[in-house]
């Protein structure tokens, strides 16, 4: 009975609260800051920053290698060589075909000469122009059996000393047969301005009886070959003359020595 009037029960106050405990929750001396109240001490009780690692290289998968390019060099050096070979046939069948011409009809090349060359008029006037006529005899010969020779117009003619042009003229067209030989007579004529020193040359080599001319021809001519008429060429001839005077007019002239040469300009 005792007991049980020591153990009292002590009624709350629920509107008042809880009743405040008489024990303090810090311990006297120790200092304690509330984080909300202290921004400082919070920050410090932060975990440090870290910086965040960087992400891990990307595997970037190797290009596909290229289908190799289609080589064009190919059909080029083709080409080259079928247009190289080409020509070399046909230059072999070209160099066929002259052969066989040339063992069929085995052509020899046409042999001329001045025969014959005479002064009608030749003087000199006091302004040392000189004044020629000359009547030349040229004889042009064709060895050939199986080829005919056409001498179209549109030649020409000239005698020369030295360096100066004394007279000029032209072959008349006409055709040359086979095995034949043609003997012309050309008039040629002209004018030139002879210097002091000419004359004085031409006078001493009168004397000696030795006087250098020069015969040139530049003939346009079409070979015939049986039937087959080529091309034209020019057929050019050079004879190198000594005769024995020449300031004589109205005299026959003698060739002391003569000297032709034959060639073809294609």
């Amino acid at each position: 009975m005792a007991d049980h009037q020591r153990q009292r029960i002590h009624p709350v106050d629920l509107e008042a609260g809880h009743p405040r405990p008489t024990t303090p929750l810090v311990p006297p001396g120790s200092s304690f800051r509330s984080d909300k109240g202290d921004p400082a001490a919070a920050a410090d009780r932060r975990p440090p920053h870290r910086q965040p690692l960087p992400p891990p290289p990307r595997r970037v998968a190797a290009p596909l290698p290229l289908p190799p390019p289609k080589r064009r060099r190919g059909c080029c050096c083709r080409f080259l060589c079928c247009a190289v070979v080409t020509v070399l046939l046909l230059a072999v069948l070209a160099a066929a075909a002259l052969g066989a011409l040339y063992l069929v009809f085995q052509p020899k090349a046409p042999r001329y000469s001045v025969d014959r060359l005479s002064v009608s008029q030749f003087q000199v006037d006091p302004t040392l122009t000189a004044s020629a006529r000359f009547d030349v005899t040229v004889t042009a010969a064709n060895p050939n059996g199986r080829i005919g020779i056409f001498y179209e117009r549109g030649s020409s003619l000239s005698v020369w000393y030295h360096t100066h042009r004394l007279a000029q003229g032209a072959l008349p067209a006409f055709y040359q047969g086979r095995r034949n030989t043609t003997v012309l007579g050309v008039v040629m004529a002209g004018q030139a301005q002879l210097g002091s020193a000419v004359v004085a040359a031409l006078r001493d080599e009168q004397q000696t009886g030795a006087v250098p001319l020069v015969f040139r021809a530049d003939v346009p001519v079409r070979v015939e070959l049986g039937s087959l008429k080529l091309w034209t060429v020019t057929s050019r001839v050079r004879c190198d003359l000594v005769v024995d005077s020449l300031l004589n007019a109205s005299s026959q002239i003698k060739i002391k020595a003569s000297n032709c040469k034959f060639s073809l300009k294609l």
